[in-house]
């Protein structure tokens, strides 16, 4: 069992690619008709956290197509064979690279048993091992959203961080200078001068 719960974590990977300005980054898949494809994301970095998606049929049909989006989810069933492709643009973007983390999954294909070959027993382990392993590859996507998420948390706030501790070296020498003007400035007040 834990080699088979083994196996259905390490096919649910999850990629991170980076997309420059002005570019896009192309995936394909290729699958026999009826087979379920699903298609997530998350922009990790980068501009506004923002990334133009599409994907697209073998034959050129769009299946979807979103503009600046952050995050998505997709599910289909491939309507033909061939090759799906998946893309991340980031031509909006003037100048800022996109580091976005993905994950295609890829169903099994349907079969064409005979009902006389299958039985009962076997059709319900056989779907409640796809059930399993759709659960699981939902549990990984999970943990790598979160930990993107985690990573996003952690250097905004290292950057607030190093403006607060900016902004307290600024103000102790702002009042160590204004110690100083203010004691000079009495020191000049009572000081007696001699008139000539």
């Amino acid at each position: 069992m834990k080699l088979f719960l083994g196996l259905l974590l390490s096919a649910a990977n999850a990629y991170f690619v980076e997309v420059d300005a002005h570019k896009e980054e192309c995936f394909h898949e290729k699958v026999s008709a009826g087979t379920k494809l699903g298609f997530t994301f998350e922009v990790a970095e980068g501009g506004f956290l923002d990334i133009d998606v599409s994907i697209t049929g073998p034959d050129s049909k769009v299946i979807h197509n979103g503009e600046r989006e952050s995050n998505g989810r997709y599910e289909f069933a491939a309507h033909i064979e061939g090759q799906y492709n998946f893309c991340l643009s980031n031509k909006m973007s003037t100048m800022t690279p996109k580091i976005v983390m993905f994950d295609i999954n890829v169903g099994n294909a349907p079969t064409d048993i005979s009902e006389g070959d299958v039985t009962e027993e076997h059709s319900k382990l056989e779907s409640m091992m796809s059930e399993l392993s759709q659960a699981m590859q939902t549990v990984k996507h999970e943990q790598d959203y979160m930990e993107v998420r985690e990573r996003i948390h952690r250097a905004v706030n290292e950057n607030t961080n190093s403006r607060v501790v900016m902004w307290a070296f600024f103000e102790s020498v702002v009042l160590v200078s204004m110690t100083l003007g203010q004691i000079y400035y009495l020191k000049r007040f009572f000081e007696v001068r001699r008139v000539v």
